[in-house]
């Protein structure tokens, strides 16, 4: 086991299944979990190309195996949002569905769908993935992994999260998208990962957040009036 502490970061790698049963403190689950298409990621090595500096991306399926049904009834006891719901048919039924619209025909899906039982109604999500990785990542982000989520989707999901959730749980951190949204809204969050080598991005992404400068003011502490009795 490997840990690291990052501000108000936890960052553990290691297989998720073996530290959730003992995992206290989180309040809600955002996540991205792997989606069991490997047939499908497969096809699409020559489309997806390089995800990241010195990471080419081979196209195989290995580790692209979806949780089990133990797993999300564990997660699921929370506010939670998991993305690629559409693909888990283990998960309950929910009237709320996050959506991202990608606003563009030439990806390789038109919109992906997140479950989860902390939004009022279904809620959508437009911007294209070009917008966030395009060029090589000189329009905002560069892409580390093959399914990495932009960093104002992930905090666009927070929003929905409750605010007494005060730590937030991914996980299936990836190359840490959720672990920077939570930095940049200036809330906890616990990240696993088990490829160390993401481990490791997830870890450089997450302190390069704390070094940027926040672009909102202290909060003020509204002023009390004191009883003249």
């Amino acid at each position: 086991m490997r840990e690291e502490i990052i501000g108000d970061c936890r960052l553990i790698l290691g297989d998720c299944r073996d530290f959730l049963p003992n995992l206290l403190g989180f309040g809600a689950v955002v996540t991205d979990p792997p989606y069991g298409i490997g047939e499908a990621w497969g096809k699409a090595k020559g489309w997806q190309g390089s995800c990241g500096k010195g990471r080419l991306w081979n196209g195989d399926p290995g580790w692209d195996v979806a949780p089990d049904a133990d797993l999300f009834r564990q997660i699921t006891q929370k506010p939670a949002i998991i993305w690629g719901g559409n693909y888990f048919p283990s998960l309950p039924t929910s009237k709320s569905w996050l959506i991202w619209d990608k606003c563009a025909d030439m990806v390789q899906a038109h919109a992906e769908l997140a479950w989860t039982n902390c939004a009022p109604s279904v809620r959508i999500y437009r911007k294209s993935p070009l917008g966030a990785f395009g060029n090589g990542g000189k329009n905002g982000e560069l892409k580390n992994h093959p399914t990495q989520k932009p960093i104002g989707l992930m905090e666009w999901c927070l929003e929905f999260v409750p605010d007494k959730a005060k730590i937030i749980l991914d996980p299936f951190m990836g190359s840490g998208t959720t672990g920077v949204a939570c930095v940049n809204l200036r809330k906890a969050f616990i990240g696993i990962e088990s490829d160390e080598s993401y481990f490791d991005i997830a870890c450089r992404r997450i302190e390069k957040a704390y070094e940027q400068p926040r672009l909102f003011a202290e909060p003020v502490v509204k002023a009390v009036q004191e009883s003249l009795l």
